[in-house]
């Protein structure tokens, strides 16, 4: 018997139903501390991941923290979780800017994704690329922001659902942007 896992579309052994309590407890333990150095280990770059992707840094905490506790929530049913996260972040980002909100007044500032709240412009001046990358069109952007986050194309193309050729072909046009985003940032200089 196999479960389908349908953010990255592949099929894992289901698990016994648990058996006495203590192996609940147990269960629930290993499957804390797992999702917990899981958490520690990719909130951040899941955060850069959508900053790359065009997203601010109040809205990208905002979205990885809501991918973080669904991935939580569906831990026993996850198979590869660097990729789930990166696609639900990926998607939800995408709904998000196809939504109209209304503005609201006085938002929380965030307390613990950024060194010190007040000062995430500093913050955000420090990742030089990203002005560059917000220049790209969305797929060459998409592709760049994937890459950054250590997938290869093959990765990149299964988890979008896109051909291969295409990917490779908007990460060479993004690559040729950047450098001469590059260049004409030095001639200036």
């Amino acid at each position: 018997m196999s479960s389908h896992d349908p953010m990255d579309g592949t099929d894992r052994p289901t698990t016994a139903p648990p058996g006495p309590a203590g192996q609940r407890d147990r269960d629930r333990q290993q499957k804390d501390e797992e999702f917990s150095a899981f958490y520690r280990a990719n909130l951040r770059s899941l955060i850069g991941f959508l900053i790359s992707h065009g997203a601010g840094v109040q809205v990208a905490a905002d979205i990885a923290q809501a991918v973080m506790t669904d991935a939580y929530r569906n831990w026993d049913r996850i198979s590869h979780p660097k990729a789930w996260v990166h696609k639900a972040a990926s998607r939800a980002l995408v709904r998000r800017v196809a939504s109209v909100e209304e503005p609201v007044d006085d938002v929380p500032e965030p307390t613990s994704l950024v060194p010190r709240p007040d000062a995430i412009g500093e913050w955000e001046a420090q990742y030089d690329a990203l002005p560059m990358l917000r220049s790209l069109p969305m797929k060459q952007r998409q592709v760049m922001a994937w890459t950054l986050a250590g997938f290869t194309p093959a990765d990149i193309a299964e988890h979008l659902g896109l051909p291969a050729e295409n990917v490779r072909a908007n990460l060479a046009k993004a690559r040729r942007t950047a450098a001469g985003y590059l260049k004409a940032r030095e001639e200036k200089q």
